[in-house]
């Protein structure tokens, strides 16, 4: 699997038309939506898929760099769902895809969802491979270069995959994504929504550099203060799988935006490396984001770095990262 900031075909998102899960923020999600779309179209092309019911709201509101496809969804984490691309050393693409059981069975509805990947990557013409882990994207991150990022709380959870080992479990991913290395954080007690993404956790920059996210708010002496602590110390004390010592740049989530509802995402580190470009979330915090932007500028010093207002997203549980997923570039050293 191809580290996030190599060349992109495009990017794939989901359209929210659930009321079920939306309620009242069902609106302003799609805007949302159609925000954080917009943003990444301006650096490479958005396939947007939508219900067919919706495609005249998605349309409205999507802009001319975003194409917007009829599609049966249950819900819109495009991230979780989708096929993970891979290439091989000529530059062909496959789609590796997961099994899907809606972020270990916490929803009902997800038949169509679980089988969007396979659908996908098949309307693509894609050799498929398939995973026999219960799994999301957003439980991982690679660096392209054999390294892969993921937590014990969610791929070794027992709402998906309570009868392997760690040891099998690392022979699976390592399988389904052409990695060499795991580097196993412990992850996040407080998320019960992902059950601890690494993408609200931890991400690569580059190859030997990682960002990760201490959350203020984790006091001192409590279990989840000492997770997020171990968190950070497993990755200073780790190497790639090219015997590569981790550089670790800290940025910390977000304190003080009002929280909307009891699954809101406040990660700033949950955002997304387009083609020349980064989409970081905001939240309306001034300080709060304006360190996030500065320390996403720092790390990414030849990108453009946009914010985009992510509140109503943030409602549903996830952010930026969580709603997209990137296409490589088939052939490399294009896009």
């Amino acid at each position: 699997m191809p580290a996030e900031w190599t060349p992109h075909e495009c990017c794939w998102m989901a359209w929210p038309d659930s009321k079920s899960v939306w309620g009242d923020m069902l609106a302003p999600s799609q805007e949302g939506y159609a925000r954080v779309a917009n943003a990444i179209g301006a650096f490479e092309p958005v396939r947007m898929l939508s219900p067919p019911n919706a495609l005249a709201r998605a349309r409205s509101l999507c802009g001319a760099n975003v194409e917007v496809i009829p599609w049966a969804l249950d819900d819109a984490w495009m991230r979780d769902m989708g096929p993970n691309f891979v290439k091989n050393a000529q530059g062909e693409l496959a789609a590796s895809i997961f099994q899907f059981n809606a972020w270990g069975q916490k929803y009902r509805w997800f038949r169509q969802d679980a089988a969007l990947g396979h659908q996908l990557a098949e309307s693509l013409g894609l050799r498929t491979f398939t995973a026999p882990l219960f799994m999301e994207g957003g439980g991982i991150n690679t660096d392209g270069e054999g390294t892969l990022l993921t937590t014990e709380q969610c791929v070794l959870n027992e709402n998906r995959n309570p009868d392997i080992s760690k040891r099998e479990a690392e022979e699976h991913l390592c399988a389904a994504l052409g990695v060499s290395k795991v580097i196993w954080l412990r992850g996040d007690p407080a998320d019960d929504e992902t059950d601890g993404h690494v993408d609200g956790i931890a991400c690569f920059v580059r190859p030997g550099l990682v960002l990760t996210e201490p959350d203020p708010s984790a006091k001192p002496g409590t279990k989840r203060h000492a997770i997020l602590e171990e968190n950070i110390e497993i990755l200073r004390n780790s190497v790639d799988a090219q015997g590569r010592k981790f550089e670790v740049q800290l940025m910390q989530a977000g304190t003080g935006m009002e929280v909307l509802g009891d699954r809101f995402c406040r990660s700033y580190i949950n955002f997304y490396i387009a083609n020349g470009g980064v989409v970081l979330p905001s939240y309306g915090v001034g300080n709060e984001d304006e360190q996030a932007l500065e320390v996403v500028k720092r790390c990414f010093p030849d990108r453009e770095v946009i914010q985009v207002e992510v509140n109503a997203i943030a409602y549903g549980g996830g952010s930026i990262h969580c709603i997209t997923q990137q296409q490589p570039a088939a052939i490399p050293g294009t896009s």
